[in-house]
């Protein structure tokens, strides 16, 4: 579905992208790991022409994304923004329905569209569509970003560190419920994190990129065998929180 070839992207002197490789296949779960500055957030904006590559090619479904013009391209693939990134003078509906007004839906189908969309994401509908964004949690505003990336019905959904800002709890569950949807629409996701444990248990494959170059890329059972030791240190850190959990709380029967 996606298909970065020996791609490098520079911002002046500083290559943000080092000739990365890397086949995300329909179906799939996909999260791009790495630190502050490893590139991963720019390699995602490149698949959908928010920046231009200086070199290698991309394939969106089969089509290299120089072919396609950017507006159209980025109408057919979702996108999910760290904030929710929604228009704070729109609606919840209108932010919803945006990308099919602009693609000529009928403004009866946008209104069943979102009223499925919001039932999708666990939202009330009566309560919720006609609020503007300012008057929603950080929880239900990602919930209404995805609502939004998928209301064009995409194949694809690239989504850039979507719950990071959010408290632990509402973080867990809003993950747990972007995975079923992913599994029950049949779609292909590309997820950019700094956690580990959310990659570990939200995604198919996990890709670690370190100073614009691609480090690994596997299952998590295959990139323990990694000889990089970055990778394996990134791997180490969900182990260490867990043993320090166990040793903190008391066993789980009289929690």
């Amino acid at each position: 579905m996606i298909g970065y070839t020996h791609v490098t992207k520079r911002f002046g002197p500083l290559k943000a992208v080092d000739d990365v490789s890397l086949d995300i296949a329909e179906g799939e779960f996909v999260a791009i790991v790495g630190g502050s500055g490893s590139g991963k957030t720019t390699l995602l904006r490149l698949a959908n022409r928010l920046i231009e590559a200086n070199g290698g090619s991309i394939t969106v479904e089969g089509e290299d994304v120089r072919s396609v013009d950017p507006v159209a391209l980025r109408r057919r693939i979702g996108y999910v923004f760290q904030s929710g990134g929604l228009f704070p003078h729109l609606s919840v509906a209108d932010n919803i329905g945006i990308t099919p007004k602009l693609l000529g839906v009928a403004a009866a189908d946008i209104a069943a569209r979102v009223g499925e969309l919001l039932d999708l994401v666990q939202l009330d509908g009566t309560a919720h569509r006609d609020r503007l964004p300012e008057a929603l949690s950080g929880g239900q505003r990602q919930r209404v970003g995805v609502a939004r990336a998928l209301a064009a019905k995409p194949r694809i959904v690239l989504m850039d560190e979507p719950f990071g800002a959010l408290d632990p709890l509402t973080r867990d569950a809003l993950g747990d419920d972007y995975r079923s949807l992913h599994r029950k629409l049949g779609l292909t996701t590309v997820m950019i994190t700094h956690d580990m444990t959310e990659a570990i248990l939200l995604a198919d494959r996990i890709a670690v990129m370190r100073g614009g170059k691609m480090l690994a890329q596997g299952t998590p059972a295959e990139l323990s065998k990694s000889s990089e030791a970055y990778v394996l240190e990134l791997l180490r850190t969900p182990r260490r929180q867990v043993e320090r959990l166990n040793a903190l709380l008391p066993q789980s029967g009289s929690v």
